[in-house]
């Protein structure tokens, strides 16, 4: 295999990866210190895990910090058929010719992107293990269909995320992988945090939010008591969407939070009978 930095991005490269720039700030209300902490680990080219339940604000705190950063960012859904080739890239046919496609990883890898894997554990484990010389001090990517060893440029940065709810033995991370990543944990805002987000991204008011964060506290609460998950922030926006929009409160609720999060019917009727008390 050859080895060595890419000198130079064709010109068709270039414009392809303007088409993953961020070009407005997208709202984000910081809660641990986690924007200081993936600012450094940017500037110290340090692959960074984003653990937390689904929801939280993982994928839009990256969002937020690549407009912050000024860096493009692709994200990848990852899924339990996604392959090596995927992710790197593939020889197809163009006319009479066969031509290479550089994958996701190997765009950001040349162009200095940041790379997202979202919910990386749905992945296979032969496809995640392509990850780790790019995810240790080596940050090299090896492309076997044609020879070569990528390194990345200085601007590269890998992020995975995953919801250590979901953990179990067929779906978890290799200790292999996870300990090449500075790990931030993600949880739901603070109550105060949470109304702000609710009420900036659904346009209502203060008071409303404040009611919505109060039901999904008391939903939470029944996590491993019925429920498998708690209410997302992105539920609480959703229902706050509906109620700007006219829809009663009850209904909103109905609809946005308690039937995504359960099929049971006694859990349906408790969360019910919370908002009825709350709104």
């Amino acid at each position: 295999m050859s080895e060595g930095r890419t000198a130079s991005v064709p010109k068709g490269q270039e414009q392809e990866i303007d088409r993953y720039r961020i070009a407005r700030e997208p709202f984000y209300a910081e809660v641990r210190g986690e924007v200081g902490l993936f600012t450094i680990a940017a500037q110290s080219r340090m692959p960074v895990m984003l653990k937390g339940p689904t929801g939280c604000g993982k994928t839009r705190f990256v969002q937020h910090m690549a407009y912050r950063l000024g860096r493009p960012l692709i994200t990848v859904a990852c899924h339990e058929d996604l392959t090596a080739s995927d992710l790197v890239g593939r020889y197809l046919l163009k006319g009479q010719e066969t031509v290479w496609m550089d994958g996701p990883l190997t765009l950001g890898v040349k162009q200095g992107a940041i790379v997202y894997l979202d919910e990386i554990v749905e992945a296979r484990k032969d496809t995640t293990v392509i990850i780790h010389p790019l995810s240790d001090d080596r940050r090299l990517l090896p492309i076997e269909k044609k020879g070569q060893v990528i390194e990345a440029v200085d601007d590269f940065m890998l992020v995975i995320s995953y919801n250590p709810g979901y953990q179990s033995i067929l779906k978890d991370l290799k200790q292999s992988t996870k300990q090449r990543f500075m790990a931030i944990e993600f949880d739901y805002p603070l109550p105060d945090v949470e109304s702000r987000v609710v009420a900036h991204e659904a346009g209502v008011s203060l008071e409303v939010a404040q009611r919505l964060v109060k039901i999904a506290e008391k939903v939470r609460n029944l996590k491993n008591h019925g429920l498998e998950e708690g209410v997302s922030t992105r539920l609480l926006i959703y229902a706050a969407t509906l109620i700007r929009q006219g829809v009663p409160a009850d209904q909103a609720c109905d609809v946005a939070i308690a039937r995504p999060i359960t099929d049971d019917p006694d859990m349906l009727r408790s969360i019910i009978e919370v908002v009825k008390a709350i709104f």
